[in-house]
């Protein structure tokens, strides 16, 4: 059986033991990946973490000077772990944690970038309506001229909210092979840009 990404049960049991996890890229490839996008935005801009599990990217971000950074996660252990790796790293904490539901969030601010590692396609095993429903989430809580940065391992991950965002393949990220002989896998780095 495959997994059940989109159960809220199965991350609890995972989180209730995981101390940290990185999907499809470290942290620092992320940033790397996305680096053109991330630059040359001002240290003040709000960033969410979508989906921040037991990631240390937010650790990463607050290395880089982003000072507002909120990470989101609709199980509150993966929040209390990110909180344990920001307290281990710097000695405390000073990004901001909120449970919620990526796919109907209801959020008091709209922020410059949303962050999305891996996020999307955890949900997606809910099926394409629950990609929609996060692009509308998304939507409603993303800044005019904001970004949505998201890694992915489909090559078609945002066919389906075309109507809600500009979609740009920023580039393909080959995964590790074994041996030389097993076919050549990508991860796919996105930028969405909202619509008007």
């Amino acid at each position: 059986m495959p997994t059940n990404y989109e159960d809220r049960n199965y991350w609890h049991q995972r989180f209730a033991s995981e101390t940290s996890f990185e999907w499809l890229a470290s942290s620092e490839q992320f940033l790397e990946l996305f680096a053109l996008y991330l630059r040359p935005l001002p240290k003040t801009a709000k960033i969410l973490h979508l989906g921040s599990g037991t990631s240390d990217l937010h650790n990463h971000l607050r290395d880089c000077g982003f000072s507002n950074v909120t990470n989101v996660d609709y199980e509150p252990l993966a929040l209390e772990r990110g909180q344990e790796l920001e307290r281990k790293r710097f000695g405390d904490v000073k990004t901001t944690y909120i449970v919620n539901d990526a796919t109907k969030m209801d959020l008091p601010d709209k922020y410059r970038v949303f962050i999305d590692k891996s996020t999307s396609d955890a949900i997606a095993c809910g099926g394409h309506q629950a990609v929609s429903l996060l692009a509308e989430a998304i939507r409603r809580h993303i800044e005019d001229d904001g970004l949505w940065l998201s890694l992915s391992f489909s090559p078609s991950r945002y066919e389906g909210v075309k109507t809600l965002f500009d979609v740009e393949l920023v580039s393909k990220l080959p995964t590790p092979k074994l041996n030389p002989y097993e076919p050549d896998i990508y991860y796919y780095a996105y930028a969405l840009r909202p619509k008007p």
